[in-house]
């Protein structure tokens, strides 16, 4: 049980920095840039790899079985 909160709320967590990254990075679009390089820029960065792994956490610690007692 204190292993699927730990891994829900760390995930959460993952994904709210993951998440913010994105929503600051639009400000590209007003610089210029395309959709295509947005998405370049955005996979470059370290944040987006949080929000991935913070993604499988979080579904990790919403299918995991809960103790049978």
């Amino acid at each position: 049980m204190l292993l699927k909160i730990f891994l829900f709320l760390f995930g959460f967590g993952l994904m709210i920095i993951g998440f913010s990254t994105l929503i600051l990075y639009i400000n590209l679009f007003s610089f210029g840039y395309n959709f295509k390089e947005y998405i370049y820029q955005i996979v470059k960065l370290p944040e987006f790899y949080y929000l991935i792994i913070g993604f499988i956490l979080f579904n990790v610690s919403i299918l995991l079985k809960g103790d049978k007692k």
